[in-house]
């Protein structure tokens, strides 16, 4: 049967397929988590969406770190199990978990010990201050945990398997929603009870999951027939660069929503509302970035360089066409979605322009963040560090001040397309630099 054989030898178009549709649903139960999430603690008041929005940018660095270790794991898996070295892919497994969860449970601790300095730091008022402490400790709780679910579901990835994640993903998510009520309003926990009700969504995930690898045999926590100290050192080269990568699109929005400010409070809500529905538009994108690296490792591992041309070129095609379909779909859509998402008219007028260019340039955009997660999956890790650094910091954040400097608030949306434009080009230059320099070492 296909799907009985590995991954570096099955059909490209119907095993991407199979790979990709369910991380795109998991994508979608996370996102509609989050929203809910976010919606109940809005309901308790100001103070404590406020210790919300303040516990973020932390998150956000949890996440880079985290990512970055899931990155490094679902690389040296896939190749390891592409050269046909199972054993050494077990314990490839077990290794990258235990540095992972060790590395998060420091960063979350130190999170927790210096609370009071990073609040003060983040600009927070003492109105937060009272709930920080016990919110925090669950809060790292659940950070924890969810890292520790997400290096289980690397590993699941690397292995070729995305159902056993993406139904995960979907039924952590789904419980992670029902208990929210129950613990934020019935047992009168607040804000805590949303952080416990993650937790405890974790927990059931984490068991599934530890169960099934089990059963499947993908993980082994001794390390015999592993140099350790090489081991080590190739989990390093990964996860450096690729949680900076992780780390700067964030720096990014920083300081692109500056800019906005100068235009005023309408301007960066606009901004913000096309940014949300940019993030549901490239779901599908999300979800290729998941599911595409294992397979480009294996075929790497096992020597298949024209298998991992085509295999890019059928996931670039496909990011083209969803997107200018997608685009098309948010032009014929722009008044209608501009006034749903806004009953400001200043908004809502900002949005549609946001609406009617913005999105025709995501398939480039898409194109960019596949080959990220390319360059990392054929170990070229700082490679995709340097198409991150210039698609942000040399194109798309220069774009739109000239944008801004010429056109206004119309002229940050064109910014925004052309840089788009511009990172699709220079990714995709740099990944076929990239193929030659491994054709030529082959």
């Amino acid at each position: 049967m296909e799907s009985d054989l590995p991954l570096s030898q099955q059909n490209l178009s119907v095993t991407l397929f199979k790979a990709t549709w369910p991380m795109v649903f998991g994508v979608l139960a996370i996102m509609s988590f989050q929203l809910v999430d976010s919606a109940f603690i809005g309901q308790l008041g100001v103070i404590p969406l406020a210790l919300q929005g303040f516990t973020m940018p932390l998150q956000m660095v949890l996440i880079g770190v985290q990512v970055g270790f899931g990155i490094a794991a679902t690389v040296l898996i896939a190749k390891l199990l592409g050269g046909n070295q199972t054993e050494e892919a077990k314990q490839m497994a077990g290794l990258t978990i235990s540095l992972g969860v060790i590395v998060i449970g420091l960063v979350c601790l130190l999170l927790y010990l210096f609370r009071f300095p990073l609040l003060s730091a983040l600009g927070a008022t003492q109105d937060v201050y009272p709930l920080v402490s016990s919110y925090w400790a669950w809060w790292g709780l659940s950070a924890w945990l969810g890292a520790l679910q997400y290096f289980l579901y690397s590993v699941c990835r690397a292995n070729g398997n995305t159902m056993l994640p993406g139904i995960m993903m979907v039924v952590t998510s789904v419980l992670n929603i029902a208990l929210d009520p129950l613990f934020i309003f019935v047992l009168g926990w607040g804000i805590n009870g949303a952080a416990i009700a993650t937790c405890l969504s974790f927990v059931c995930g984490i068991v599934i999951l530890a169960y099934r690898l089990r059963g499947f045999r993908w993980l082994s926590f001794q390390h015999y027939a592993l140099q350790i100290n090489s081991a080590i050192k190739q989990i390093s080269h990964i996860f450096f660069p690729a949680v900076m990568s992780q780390l700067m699109p964030s720096l990014s929005a920083i300081l692109a929503t500056k800019l906005l400010a100068s235009f005023g409070a309408a301007a960066v809500a606009a901004w913000g509302l096309g940014s949300r529905v940019e993030f549901f538009a490239i779901v599908v994108v999300l979800a290729l970035t998941m599911s595409l690296p294992p397979m480009i490792s294996h075929a790497l591992g096992a020597g298949q360089l024209e298998r991992i041309t085509k295999l890019v070129r059928i996931a670039l095609l496909f990011v083209l066409s969803w997107q200018l379909f997608i685009g098309g779909v948010s032009w014929i859509g722009a008044d209608y979605l501009a006034q749903l998402m806004s009953s400001e008219q200043q908004v809502s007028q900002i949005l549609r322009y946001y609406l009617l260019l913005v999105p025709f340039s995501l398939g480039a955009l898409g194109c960019c963040m596949i080959l990220v997660s390319v360059s990392n999956a054929l170990g070229k890790s700082y490679m995709a560090l340097l198409i991150s650094l210039v698609r942000l910091f040399g194109l798309f954040l220069p774009c739109i001040w000239f944008g801004a400097q010429f056109g206004g608030i119309e002229g940050i949306f064109i910014g925004a397309f052309i840089g788009n434009l511009l990172a699709g080009a220079f990714a995709y230059f740099t990944y076929l630099k990239t193929m030659t320099g491994l054709a030529v070492r082959a």
